[in-house]
């Protein structure tokens, strides 16, 4: 792998500072929030406090990654009406167990490679029943002086696939990244729609290193309780459930109920088989990260002096 990275010495390797890009590459580490952004109908929408604040009909934006949760899964099993809000019945913040919160005669299995619910063919089409996602925490480019944090929840499309250009899905933007010894925190990235999706899928590029303010706004932000608790999956926040054979969710906090809606709005328009599941290696040594074929030398000269 280089020592040099993405941007040349304009994006510093930061001491002490956690690299999250594993994280968004595949590998492990270590809710909601009253800010989100959210995906509906393809389209950015900034939600406060449950509320859409502002609707961005740009079909990209700009933000630097803070923090990113593991892929998480979540299963729901009553039938999704528009309008409505399931609570999930299984779900697993690492993709391997179901949550200690979940009840024992909810979880679908003690493994989630062993589920049922993770059978292509379990839920729409050839998809899986239990879909994949993945937070992320968020700071807005052009807006970084008011360290705000927004969630965003990604869906499957978004996180796994084959990345080619500056079309990369979360994961192989990850590892592109790390091949070229760059922290997704000391970069600004664009997140835009993929216009040959029928559903709302983001691809991913980097644009620009930060300079120092930016920087050390971003590192201001890093272990703030928002952050953390925009990357946290939290169902026991949804424990006031009206009991009705539909497990409509009445009174959850509204920036909980609106953040799992979306999940469930997207699990049933996807139309496309669920991404493989990524592939766990035991007892080798991961393959070194392969870049892309972004044309790497033409991204640096736009930023050379």
């Amino acid at each position: 792998m280089s020592n040099v990275t993405l941007f040349g010495n304009k994006a510093p390797v930061l001491a002490n500072v956690p690299d999250i890009t594993d994280t968004i590459a595949g590998g492990s580490a270590g809710g909601s929030t009253n800010r989100r952004i959210s995906i509906k109908g393809s389209v950015f929408r900034e939600i406060i406090n449950g509320k859409e604040y502002r609707v961005n009909e740009d079909r990209g934006i700009n933000v630097v990654v803070v923090r990113a949760a593991p892929v998480s899964r979540m299963f729901f099993a009553g039938t999704y009406s528009e309008g409505s809000v399931l609570k999930p019945t299984c779900w697993s913040s690492d993709s391997r167990t179901p949550d200690a919160t979940v009840p024992q005669d909810q979880k679908q299995a003690e493994r989630c490679m062993d589920c049922p619910q993770n059978i292509k063919g379990s839920g729409n089409g050839n998809g899986r029943a239990c879909r994949f996602q993945q937070r992320l925490a968020v700071m807005l480019d052009g807006a970084l002086e008011n360290k705000e944090i927004y969630q965003i929840t990604l869906p499957a499309t978004s996180i796994f696939g084959e990345g080619t250009k500056d079309k990369m899905p979360l994961q192989a933007y990850g590892k592109y990244l790390k091949a070229h010894n760059t922290n997704i925190v000391t970069i600004v990235t664009e997140m835009r729609f993929d216009t040959a999706s029928p559903t709302p899928k983001l691809i991913f590029k980097a644009v620009r290193p930060l300079d120092e303010a930016e920087q050390q706004a971003v590192l201001d932000m890093l272990e703030d309780e928002a952050t953390i608790k925009a990357i946290t999956l939290n169902v026991s926040q949804m424990d006031k459930v009206v009991e009705s054979p539909k497990l409509v969710f009445e009174n959850a906090p509204e920036p909980v109920a609106q953040e799992v809606q979306e999940v469930q709005e997207v699990q049933q328009a996807e139309p496309e088989p669920e991404p493989e599941e990524p592939k766990k290696v035991v007892k080798k040594s991961a393959p070194a990260p392969v870049a892309s074929d972004v044309d790497l030398a033409s991204i640096v000269d736009n930023w050379d002096d």
